[in-house]
């Protein structure tokens, strides 16, 4: 099908439809009226035209002399005044609802009536005619009346929300009296301010099915932090994470399917996009107000995400066969639009400023620049408006969207340009919780490889077992009933653990005084797991040459640790062990034994029933837990330990905050276990609140948390953002603020709770009998608490995220290997390369490098060198791409050309290859063979700026290989190939960070 397209408008909104119909196969031409002449410098079969858009039999005329297969109506005006019924009437299919239905938009007091007729759920209202009339209602009613709306269209600047009611009732006087919005404000809708997040959900309707597109988030007011005027919008993102897939659920069947059956009972036909602003109330979704036509910006961050083809979408909506479409969008991206304004907007705009930067941005991967104000003048593109652009953005995680977006928002100048620098900023945290990609295991620590370890263990141990042994392994602590081996009455129970990595950071820092209280909490509290009172304390000290004065601090921690446990150090093991140990690292680790009267031994988990309150005790912060994946964590965000940390409120250094000693709670818990108030106590250690909650519990039954209920360190919320670490890995790897839990029954909640108020405990939940397949453990409210302590560490994240990377591109001609270990070195946070492939080039078809750049998301380019009659004219070629690409450095990886002396000096000191061998020695092709028959016994690899003399330029890194008297070629290139993945991403972070340049003299010049 060759269809003809009128879309009627000129703004951004119309820029990204326009642009996505282009991309139909099933569309010949598209026509805008009036359009933007910038929309057809970007896409060929588009052309501006000179209607009347106010004139609709004019419109209609046109349609029928150019054959017009579909109008898509883009502002809310026309609607409003019946331009759709005018071309239905003409038998021109339309996108957009005829009058009728396009009052919920146009009148903001039929809709409120609508929604109450057809229970969707919305803000309580009334409205007015009367200045005095209304303000009266806002001084009396029983709830905060302070939003204000013109009934009308007033282009989307008719919404007050006052901070007081004499705000509110100037806003009357100003729509009423004065009349500010003209006939728009006839009327006024006086509504209940709701709190909470708003989310848009436009959806595509088709006068009987309905189907949502992804939800949104437009920020409208003009300054940072939602502060200032409102606007028609200054920016947006998609998809929003602050509707979880439950309340979208809920829109989907309360909001948009009850809107489509209320225009059916009233016999209207509602055909287009059906628009719900939202607002996110801890009660659920609540409907802001109705749109008849798609959001502007939301429509630039929604389409560029949408897989299906526009056309056929649009098309079903008018014949009615929505029902047939399956909408298919974009799988794990998200897109992020900044709108750069004029000087002046809201209030006034200034144009005719000439504006740069549009073409480096658009020529960018994953980048679009709409034109919201623009025009043409001496042909500069210019601003025409108070909105000018919106720079979008799409990346697979919406941190790296919203980075990439605020830099292309900086790239493009012009004189006046203001534009938001926190779009997207309130999902983020969100966001992150929901998809992080970060993970405990990514660290090197698999929690699921060590469970599987200990069912491995366990028949094992079982096989040892003697009379006293009691249960098996993987509880808090091991148990031993020294009756049953011949003694009296008690239980001793014992256990063993140690610090981790934590270590690591204490021996970096040189803080070695509170490890060792560390050491004997992460003990003692797994004996108190088991009701026991803590006797004695061993220790096991490893290293490599002993350093008396480490020592002493280590073991003056470790007593310390055993007189907050209250139980004795009665000795322990000293290994100074050199061939084991590096000089200046140590190990340790910890056996506590505790005894426990029988009737007192924990946990009782037959005790456990419904409604049983759970209690946390607080943690001092990380304690000795997941400290590989904090780590981890350190290394990507570029801090040292001896930095000031970004989450302290006492100036420490980022390594002190992390060394503060894990909790020890034997204290405060003996008395309250001994009164036998206490059905359960579970140490939250390695697995968090999901793994060891359950150890605890019996299977029928299921810990619910509140985490509203606790107050969660800030230094979680660091790690959550700097580390991109989602929901479930931070609950299964942290404390997350809960050091111990306590399991109690409802009669003694009160009481448990008074004895321990000085200690900080909460209640935190409560116990519930566990559905089939459910969880043991659901902690609620979760998202929302740790937003608040993440939300202060996202600017610093963004502005990180945006600092520009060195634009590498690759020339390859086979397998990539080198090209890989160059991807999954830029692509590694914790390498701090500063730079990212944006562009593979391959001189072949259907190479095995190309699979691997795409596998990365990396755009990728065949320029066949058949193609070109002379090595020059395909250099010339090659040069010209890596121009438009904005390359700054090229890595030759398998490049199986010589590139001619044009091509190089243009390139000098931007462009690097690897050579397998120690340049300058066994030059050319073959320099493994080259070195195995000349006798030597070592080459290796070399990474060298690339000149017109084959393997000449200056050398920047070499790695060596010792050549063994039994390889071969085939041996021996194969560990050359390991160096070399290891010597060129070196190599290339050297230029990249500007560590290293080329001289003039061509010699290579450090920095």
């Amino acid at each position: 099908m060759n269809a003809n397209v009128l879309v009627i408008g000129g703004g951004g909104r119309e820029h990204a439809v326009v642009w996505k119909l282009s991309q139909s196969s099933q569309v010949k031409n598209i026509y805008v009226a009036p359009g933007n002449l910038i929309f057809e410098k970007y896409m060929q079969n588009v052309h501006c035209v000179n209607i009347n858009i106010k004139d609709f039999k004019e419109i209609a005329d046109w349609c029928k002399t150019n054959q017009i297969n579909l109008v898509v109506v883009g502002p809310e005006d026309p609607l409003a005044n019946g331009i759709a019924d005018v071309l239905l009437s003409h038998n021109i299919p339309v996108f957009g609802p005829q009058k009728d239905a396009a009052q919920i938009e146009s009148n903001k007091q039929w809709a409120k009536d609508f929604m109450d007729r057809h229970g969707i759920p919305t803000a309580r209202w009334k409205a007015f005619t009367k200045a005095e009339e209304a303000k009266n209602f806002i001084n009396s009613a029983t709830f905060p009346a302070l939003v204000v709306k013109a009934s009308g269209l007033a282009a989307g600047k008719g919404v007050i929300v006052a901070k007081d009611k004499q705000e509110a009732c100037d806003a009357v006087d100003s729509i009423l009296t004065n009349k500010k919005f003209g006939s728009a404000g006839e009327s006024v809708v006086i509504e209940e301010l709701l709190t909470g997040e708003e989310v848009s959900v436009l959806a595509f309707c088709d006068g009987k099915t309905i189907k949502a597109m992804l939800p949104s988030q437009d920020h409208k007011r003009i300054f940072d932090g939602d502060q200032g005027g409102n606007t028609g919008g200054m920016g947006a993102y998609c998809p929003c994470p602050l509707l979880n897939d439950d309340q979208f659920n809920y829109v989907k069947t309360h909001v948009l399917e009850k809107a489509v059956n209320g225009f059916i009972k009233e016999n209207i036909k509602f055909v287009g996009v059906l628009y719900a602003g939202l607002m996110i109330c801890e009660s659920g979704p609540k409907v802001l107000e109705f749109n008849c036509r798609f959001g502007d910006p939301e429509t630039e961050v929604i389409l560029p995400l949408l897989e299906s083809d526009l056309y056929s979408v649009m098309d079903s909506c008018c014949n009615g066969s929505l029902h047939t479409v399956e909408l298919k969008w974009k799988k794990n991206v998200s897109a992020v639009g900044v709108v750069l304004a004029s000087r002046g907007y809201p209030e006034s705009s200034s144009k005719g400023q000439v504006i740069t930067g549009i073409e480096e941005i658009t020529k960018l991967q994953d980048h679009v620049v709409f034109h919201c104000g623009t025009a043409i003048k001496d042909n500069d593109i210019v601003t025409n408006g108070g909105r000018v652009l919106i720079a979008v953005a799409l990346a697979p995680q919406l941190v790296h969207a919203t980075a990439r977006a605020a830099r292309a928002a900086e790239m493009i100048k012009f004189d006046g340009k203001q534009h938001r620098r926190d779009i997207a900023h309130k999902g983020i945290s969100r966001s992150i919780l929901k998809s992080g990609k970060l993970t405990y295991k990514a660290s090197g620590v698999d929690i699921t490889a060590g469970d599987n370890l200990v069912d491995h263990i366990k028949p094992l141990a079982k096989s040892t077992q003697i009379p006293g042994v009691m249960g098996g392994i993987g509880g808090f602590g091991g148990l031993f009933d020294v009756k049953l081996a011949g003694f009296k009455d008690p239980l001793l129970v014992s256990g063993t653990d140690g610090v981790g990595t934590k270590l690591k950071i204490a021996q970096e820092i040189g803080h070695h005084d509170t490890i060792g209280i560390d050491l004997v909490a992460m003990c003692v509290n797994d004996v108190l797991a088991h009701g026991a009172e803590p006797l004695f304390f061993l220790d096991y000290f490893a290293c490599g040459n002993l350093n008396v004065e480490v020592t002493k601090q280590v073991v003056a921690g470790i007593a310390k640790g055993c007189e907050l446990a209250q139980c004795a150090l009665i000795g322990g093991e000293t290994a100074e062990m050199p061939d084991m140990y590096p000089v200046g690292e140590y190990d340790l680790a910890g056996f506590g034994v505790g005894a426990v009267e029988r009737n007192h031994l924990l946990p009782r988990v037959n005790d456990i029933t419904e409604g049983d309150v759970l209690i946390g005790l607080p943690s001092s912060g990380v304690h000795s837990n997941g400290f590989s994946l904090v780590r981890k964590v350190v290394n990507m965000s570029g801090f040292t330990y001896n930095q000031p940390a970004p989450f302290s409120d006492h100036g420490k250094s980022l390594g002190e905050e992390l060394l503060t000693p894990t909790r020890i709670y034997v204290k405060e818990l003996k008395e309250i276990i001994k009164d036998g108030k206490m059905k359960a106590f579970a140490h939250i250690t390695g697995g968090g609140l999901l793994e060891n909650l359950p150890r605890v519990l019996p299977p029928s039954h299921a810990a619910h948390l509140n985490a509203a209920n606790w107050i969660i360190p800030k230094v979680f919320g660091w790690l959550a953002v700097e580390g991109g670490i989602n929901e479930y890995e931070m609950l299964r790897t942290f404390n997350c603020g809960i050091g111990a839990v306590l399991v109690v029954k409802k009669e003694a909640e009160l009481d448990v709770l008074q004895r321990l108020l000085a200690n900080g405990a909460v209640k935190i939940g409560e116990i519930k009998q566990k559905q089939q397949d459910s969880p043991s453990v659901i902690v609620n409210n979760f998202d929302k608490s740790m937003e608040a302590i993440m939300k202060p560490f996202i600017p610093a994240t963004i502005t990180k995220i945006a600092t520009p990377k060195k634009r590498v591109a690759v020339l390859i001609s086979g397998s990539g290997t080198n090209l890989q270990a160059l991807i999954n070195a830029t692509q590694d946070p914790t390498k701090h390369m500063g730079a990212e492939i944006v562009l593979v080039i391959s001189n072949k078809p259907d190479v095995q490098g190309l699979k691997r750049a795409e596998n990365a998301n990396i755009l990728t380019k065949v320029i066949s060198h058949k193609n070109y009659e002379t090595r020059v004219d395909y250099d010339r070629a090659l040069h010209q791409e890596l121009v438009d690409a904005q390359i700054d450095i090229v890595c030759l990886a398998g490049f199986m050309r010589i590139l001619s002396g044009e091509f190089t000096r243009k390139w000098s000191g931007h462009i690097l290859n690897v050579h397998p061998s120690l340049l300058p020695l066994f030059k050319g092709a073959h320099a493994w063979k080259q070195a195995l028959e000349a006798g030597v016994r070592v080459t290796g690899c070399s990474v060298h700026f690339v000149e017109e003399d084959i393997d000449a330029g200056a050398i920047i890194v070499q790695k060596t290989v010792p050549i063994e008297w039994d390889d071969t070629e085939e041996t021996l290139l194969n560990r050359i190939h390991t160096v070399e993945h290891q010597a060129y991403p070196r190599a290339l972070q050297l230029l990249a960070t500007g560590k290293v340049k080329l001289g003039e003299n061509k010699k290579l010049i450090w920095c």
